[in-house]
């Protein structure tokens, strides 16, 4: 009886997060439109981070809760969700094609910022002879309180830097948004907070839960259950435009989130509370690191994601998740 009112307390919460983030994103994105800011720079900052909000809540939350390996496994569960499945499964639908500043810009922020995150975190573990010499649940690591400011720091530098290409390059840059009375627009925005707040915490009790009554670990629920409920908004976003051929930033739709969820949601939660890595997590930012090539390494080819090659990544996925159990 105790495991199924876990269950529907996690359900929940994934329904209150998801809820959550369409509320915030609409109220605050009607807000930026009356004060005349340009569409493309509402979806570079306030829809992208709305579109994070269930993972920043869920990370945080867990983070205060002494939940570190939800916090860090929430996040890059997310993220090998967004690269492998999101991707793979629209690309069954249509090629995703992957411009040119996904390829110069994007990626490589990806790449750098994940290494970044590998090299700050596990930097103790490197001085003492590498993973091999731990178990997988073992603490060899520590997102500290600086590395979350220097995160913080990187993302605002990048938010900036899309600003001033968007700036640059207006002619894209208008996208209609329904206008909104003004107090319509603060109750979606208060109540939306409210929901993935609330949402968040649910999330993390939910899941913590099970996985003690299940004799699983926190690492595996935050990399399988919470990070596919937190990234379930990209997945259906993304297939829904896939399938009406609205491909054309598909890929930097998914970067992007990536990037926004190492910098943001592991900047804001280990700036309020140091996090613990232990190795598993080690070993997925690695494994996270080699799909970010591979999928580059696509993207460069034909300038394009094809469906054989979303196949491989569904398959990686399945088999990472593979590991992840056996381990």
């Amino acid at each position: 009886m105790k495991i199924l009112l876990d269950v529907v307390i996690l359900l929940v919460g994934f329904v209150a997060l998801i809820k959550g983030a369409d509320w915030f994103v609409d109220g605050a994105a009607a807000v930026a439109k009356k004060f005349k800011v340009p569409g493309l720079i509402i979806g570079l900052t306030i829809v992208a981070m709305g579109t994070s909000a269930p993972e920043l809540a869920v990370s945080t939350s867990a983070a205060l809760q002494g939940s570190n390996e939800i916090a860090v496994s929430n996040v890059v569960g997310s993220n090998l969700f967004n690269t492998l499945m999101v991707l793979g499964v629209c690309s069954l639908f249509t090629p995703l094609p992957v411009n040119d500043s996904v390829l110069k810009r994007d990626f490589p922020v990806n790449l750098g910022v994940t290494f970044l995150l590998l090299i700050g975190a596990a930097y103790p573990l490197f001085m003492k002879g590498g993973l091999l010499n731990y178990a997988m649940s073992d603490n060899v690591g520590l997102v500290s309180r600086w590395l979350g400011v220097v995160l913080l720091v990187v993302f605002v530098s990048y938010i900036l830097y899309l600003i001033h290409d968007a700036r640059k390059n207006p002619a894209a840059a208008e996208e209609d948004y329904e206008a909104m009375p003004g107090w319509k627009c603060l109750l979606l925005i208060l109540v939306g907070v409210a929901l993935i707040v609330g949402g968040g915490e649910a999330v993390v009790y939910g899941a913590k839960s099970i996985a003690l009554a299940a004799g699983m670990t926190e690492t595996l629920v935050g990399l399988t259950i919470v990070a596919l409920g937190t990234s379930l908004p990209e997945l259906v976003t993304s297939v829904v435009a896939a399938r009406k051929g609205e491909t054309g930033m598909a890929v930097g739709n998914v970067i992007g989130s990536n990037v926004f969820n190492v910098l943001l949601i592991l900047g804001v939660s280990s700036t309020i509370h140091p996090i613990a890595v232990n190795a598993a997590s080690v070993w997925d930012l690695y494994i996270l690191i080699a799909i970010g090539i591979i999928t580059y390494v696509f993207g460069l080819t034909k300038k394009e994601v094809r469906r054989p090659e979303g196949i491989v990544l569904i398959l990686l996925y399945f088999a990472d998740m593979a590991f992840a159990i056996l381990r």
